[in-house]
């Protein structure tokens, strides 16, 4: 394939698989690129197939609820690969919107003819079978055909199956690891409520009785939230409620926003990587539907749910999940972080993970967009 342009159907579900997705693109400038993504690529050219709000999805719960839609987008995206043609599929994360999309091509006649012609199916970020459920690993073996996984340590999960994996470091990484706090005694508070809606939805009443708490006890602190396209506006019309001062900010510039953060409360996820790798003093909190959390509670094998706690195998960051997620135990860990030696032995804790972070001081993207084109 190095001697014809590249086609590639991308697809990226939420926004860390989108910011990724785009930075893929811009490596590949000679490719072309069709299929599904958010803001940061279609700024990198991609016309979506249909907004990513739909398929930013988590929880048992949350998705029996959107079954319809998601069944609807997994039909059309299955549609549009066939009459696209690409070379490849690329599947970024939202495993199962990623999965069930090829399962449905695998299946199909029209799907297997793209196969038989050569068309293949890579996937990025490599599902935490060693956290939970191993032996999706063999499953994903039968699905993809390449996948890319961001740690050594995943590698064996999937090629004692068969499945080339790729180990690339963790995509955010790039631009990240070095940066450092600038905010010269700022205090900025930085509330990261998450990129979607049910748990912007859960988080934000918490948020704010723990924002008008500190405001009351210290008017100094500065209040910012930095906003996705998929939950700006409900953020927007929300903190018009709260009767204090809160900035928003977009997403793209919330890396400046966080080298200027003296606390940050943050929704579980990519988030919590981001700040641990600009060693951010944070509380990592979540909430999720009580029916959700009593299934998580049964099939997780690991202590820690943020990525530098369980890079480290210690909490690093304190984790506030389901009920113990309230402004009460907040506030505990905030003044906690209040302390200098505290906040201190917290950041030189984060300096020990940077080590882990990337592979060989490369780039995750031009690590894939390498590999995609001489394959």
């Amino acid at each position: 394939m190095q001697n014809k342009k590249l086609k590639i159907f991308i697809i990226a579900g939420e926004v860390s698989g989108d910011v990724l997705g785009a930075k893929i693109m811009h490596e590949m400038p000679h490719t072309t690129f069709v299929g599904v993504g958010g803001e940061n690529m279609k700024r990198a050219g991609l016309k979506s197939l249909f907004p990513i709000s739909d398929l930013a999805v988590m929880g048992a719960i949350e998705v029996v609820a959107h079954a319809r839609t998601l069944t609807r987008r997994i039909r059309e995206t299955a549609d549009a690969i066939i009459d696209e043609k690409p070379d490849l599929v690329l599947t970024i994360d939202s495993p199962g919107f990623a999965r069930s999309v090829v399962g449905r091509l695998r299946k199909s006649r029209a799907g297997q003819k793209l196969v038989a012609n050569g068309l293949r199916f890579y996937h990025v970020v490599a599902p935490q079978v060693w956290a939970w459920r191993p032996t999706r690993a063999k499953k994903y073996a039968r699905t993809f055909d390449k996948l890319y996984a961001f740690f050594d340590f995943e590698l064996p999960y999937f090629t004692k199956y068969g499945l080339a994996t790729v180990a690339v470091g963790h995509p955010i990484s790039d631009g990240l690891v070095g940066k450092r706090y600038t905010g010269n005694n700022s205090k900025i508070i930085t509330l990261i409520p998450g990129s979607r809606m049910s748990e912007v939805r859960r988080l934000m009443p918490i948020f704010r009785d723990v924002a008008r708490t500190l405001h009351v006890n210290d008017g100094g602190y500065r209040f910012v939230i930095p906003t996705v396209e998929t939950t700006r506006e409900y953020i927007a019309n929300n903190v018009k409620n709260w009767g204090i001062p809160v900035d928003l900010v977009d997403s793209d510039k919330r890396y400046d926003l966080y080298c200027k953060t003296y606390i940050a409360i943050a929704a579980s996820g990519t988030v919590s990587a981001e700040l641990a790798m600009i060693h951010v003093p944070t509380i990592v909190v979540y909430r999720m539907n009580p029916i959700t959390v009593w299934l998580a509670r049964r099939v997780i094998r690991i202590r820690w749910a943020s990525l530098v706690n369980i890079l480290l195998n210690r909490g690093v960051y304190p984790e506030l999940l389901g009920a113990d997620a309230n402004a009460k135990n907040i506030l505990s860990c905030f003044s906690d972080l209040t302390n200098v030696g505290m906040r201190r032995k917290m950041i030189n804790d984060l300096a020990d993970a940077d080590k882990l972070w990337q592979k060989s001081g490369k780039v995750p993207a031009k690590i894939i967009a390498n590999d995609l084109t001489k394959n």
